[in-house]
Formats: C-alpha cells, sequence, structure tokens
C-alpha cells in the first residue's frame, strides 16, 4: 500500500512518516477550504443552530482559504513511498 491518509479533526497533525513496509501514513491531512469558520461553514450560523436546537441554512464561511494534504513521492515499480512532504498552502 502506497499511503494511508486520515482526516478527522480537519486540523493537520505533524506525523507524517513513511512506514517499515514503506507506506506514507498522516493522521489528519487537514482540510481544504475557509479556515473561519467551523469545517467551512459560517460560525455565526454553526452557533445559532447548536444554541437553538434547530437547523440552518449552511453558508460558506469567507476568508483564510487553505489548501492541505500530503505530497507523496512514490517508486513507480514497487508502489512504496519514498518521500513525504505535508503541506497547508495559503490562499494569497
Amino acid at each position: 500500500m502506497t499511503a494511508v491518509i486520515g482526516t478527522h479533526t480537519h486540523v493537520p497533525t505533524a506525523d507524517e512518516r513513511i512506514t517499515a513496509a514503506g507506506t506514507a501514513a498522516q493522521t489528519d491531512v487537514g482540510m481544504t477550504g475557509p479556515y473561519d469558520g467551523v469545517l467551512g461553514v459560517r460560525k455565526d450560523l454553526i452557533m445559532q443552530a447548536m444554541i437553538s436546537l434547530m437547523p440552518v441554512r449552511h453558508e460558506l464561511a469567507e476568508g483564510d482559504l487553505r489548501l492541505c494534504g500530503l505530497l507523496v513521492d512514490a517508486d513507480p515499480a514497487t508502489g512504496r513511498a519514498r518521500n513525504v512532504e505535508r503541506i497547508c498552502h495559503r490562499e494569497g
């Protein structure tokens, strides 16, 4: 297996590695989208839903756009990872 990449909290973890078997791994690569919100949704709307216990229409948060992920260089012959690099690119 070339890579196992997780995401849950949507905040990048600094634990990228290559296992002894040659598998690239990272616990959480982070999210892609606006970080000034709750999983990309406007904070005020999420707070309103939590307080009122009523559904709200989700609207995209604005600002602080990020693209997060893991770059994996793999050997095409074996599929084993050779190098990993954590990325989190901010717009602008």
